[in-house]
């Protein structure tokens, strides 16, 4: 039988409240993720518990971003953190909400729900085994030993993740959520990326996707990898992961890009931090934080 209406379209069989003063401003940007026909009503960051949906709409479409895992952090540098995880569709609209509040260094991602919508947190970085992503999310990266590196994860809608590399050097593998690069191997491309590796003298770049991995650092070289790159899904444009930073010995990764804004710059032996909307942390001596989680609600 054939579908009714396409993912990312709007049908009445969903939703027919379509007030006449609902109007969509075109854009050269079209994606199966953002809703066509339907304006952006709420977006909703890290510590809001709340929501206020005006009478008479039943149905709410969202799209979740769980924050980024934090990166690792040791004292002769770690992996880089891994992307939140996305998810998006209808739900019944409900009062509440869960906008994952930023990774911490060493730490996973936490998760971001609106109704049946989840998202889970990036994996964390750590000193040689990355934490594996969560609900779409991409894993941390694995360090010199050639194994340790966090797979992603399989997302909302079923997609499976990509599995963390199990040779040093190794990218990670691609899937809704990218695995973890090994060594100086780069985190796996995704939805979210993965987060590169902590190489001997080249940390491994974060993975790219709508929202990016962590840069790993390198134990005794000079180039910290950098942060994968996004995209923001409301205007199509792209942003960047951090650079990693060329300290000598103990460089460090950079900031993954977020879905909603820029990776941050490693700072000495320092990670970079994520970008808003789930953006994986740098790792290094001192690791970066993820990008907080981020909910956007069309109706």
């Amino acid at each position: 039988m054939a579908e009714g209406f396409k993912r990312g379209e709007v049908g009445s069989q969903v939703n027919s409240w379509m007030p006449s003063t609902n109007t969509v401003t075109p854009s050269g940007f079209t994606s199966s993720i953002a809703p066509f026909g339907l304006q952006l009503r709420q977006t909703i960051n890290a510590g809001t518990t709340s929501v206020t949906i005006p009478a008479g709409i039943t149905f709410v479409y969202a799209i979740a971003v769980g924050s980024g895992g934090g990166g690792g952090q040791y004292v002769a540098g770690a992996t880089g953190g891994g992307a939140g995880g996305v998810a998006w569709g209808w739900t019944l609209a409900t009062s509440s909400c869960v906008v994952g509040a930023a990774g911490a260094s060493g730490n996973n991602g936490n998760y971001t729900r609106y109704g049946n919508v989840i998202a889970g947190g990036g994996g964390a970085g750590g000193q040689n085994n990355g934490g594996a992503g969560q609900l779409g999310s991409g894993g941390g990266g694995g360090g010199l030993s050639g194994a340790g590196a966090g797979s992603g994860a399989t997302n909302y809608w079923g997609i499976s993740g990509g599995t963390g590399a199990g040779i040093t050097g190794l990218a990670g593998g691609m899937g809704a959520g990218g695995g973890g690069g090994s060594g100086s191997g780069a985190g796996g491309n995704g939805i979210s990326g993965g987060g590169g590796g902590r190489g001997a003298t080249t940390g491994g770049i974060g993975g790219s996707g709508l929202i990016g991995g962590g840069g790993g650092s390198s134990s005794a070289g000079t180039n910290g990898g950098s942060g994968g790159n996004g995209i923001i899904i409301l205007t199509g444009a792209v942003t960047t992961g951090g650079a990693g930073s060329n300290n000598g010995t103990y460089s460090s990764g950079g900031g993954g890009a977020g879905i909603a804004g820029n990776g941050l710059p490693a700072s000495g032996t320092t990670g970079g931090n994520g970008g808003l909307g789930g953006g994986g942390g740098g790792g290094g001596v001192a690791g970066g934080t993820g990008g907080a989680g981020i909910l956007y609600l069309y109706y």
